[in-house]
């Protein structure tokens, strides 16, 4: 064979040209789905049911919740959460109801609904199954005067 006739079986034309572009948009488009499709499975985005109606009445809950002057803090030991609920003089709270939902901020996967045990001065513990990384403690309740909790308290747990 001469150095002629491999060039000329070696020939790039448009088909090849078109092909590699077709490879190359196919991956680049298997994996956008693949991503998107993680994304959506594994977290679901939704916070309230209806944005609209939830955000009617937004202002006033936030400025009565506010007015209850409720501080909350939490720390991990000895795979426990310590929740410590105080208020602006740092009185222990204990609301007539409280519930913790203990979450991954990006999957519902490793969501724990806690069992909180009152202990002295505001401080309320569970046990929970904890790994290193970023978590969110969700606590929704009643105050005893009616009006109604929420707050998130986000924390990064590292490791040992």
């Amino acid at each position: 064979m001469t150095d002629q006739s491999i060039a000329e079986t070696r020939k790039l034309t448009g088909w090849h040209v078109l092909a590699v572009f077709g490879g190359c948009f196919s991956v680049i488009i298997g994996v956008n789905l693949f991503m998107a499709f993680q994304a959506v499975s594994t977290f679901p985005g939704l916070e309230v049911t209806s944005s609209y109606a939830d955000s009617q009445t937004f202002d006033d809950r936030r400025s009565a919740q506010e007015a209850l002057g409720w501080i909350a803090s939490v720390t991990v030991e000895d795979g426990n959460v310590v929740l410590t609920l105080v208020d602006e003089g740092g009185r222990p709270v204990y609301p007539a109801e409280l519930e913790a939902l203990l979450t991954r901020p990006t999957t519902r996967a490793d969501d724990q609904l806690l069992d909180l045990t009152r202990g002295p001065n505001g401080v309320l513990t569970a046990p929970a199954d904890l790994d290193v990384g970023r978590w969110r403690l969700r606590l929704t309740g009643t105050a005893r005067d009616g009006t109604d909790y929420r707050h998130n308290i986000t924390f990064t747990l590292a490791g040992q």
